[in-house]
């Protein structure tokens, strides 16, 4: 495991740049992580989904997948590819402070 410092905070990533502790995240990090992924600004869209995806990892102790994404948030597959641009599962659980997604394509 490494640190990084991200928005001012040092927390736990793995290889790939996934942080490994869920609790270390705060919005500043989604914030600085999201404009390292290309996206410029969240808005309440993306934060709907942020927010969705944590939570289901919390309940679950795994970190949804695209499909669990669109079904469970209501936002549909096409709209999730606009919000997070070339592979939105991927880009979504590393803003939300969540490991890689399993079996995410």
């Amino acid at each position: 495991m490494a640190v990084k410092t991200i928005a001012g905070k040092e927390v736990q990533v793995n290889e790939e740049g996934y942080m490994t502790n869920p609790a270390e995240w705060t919005r500043e990090i989604a914030v600085e992580i999201a404009r390292e992924e290309g996206i410029a600004e969240l808005t309440p869209e993306h934060w709907k989904i942020i927010e969705f995806c944590r939570e289901a990892a919390s309940s679950s102790g795994a970190v949804p997948t695209l499909r669990a994404i669109t079904s469970g948030s209501g936002v549909s597959t096409k709209d999730l590819f606009a919000l997070f641009p070339k592979g939105p599962a991927k880009k979504v659980a590393r803003i939300a402070g969540l490991g890689k997604p399993e079996g995410c394509v």
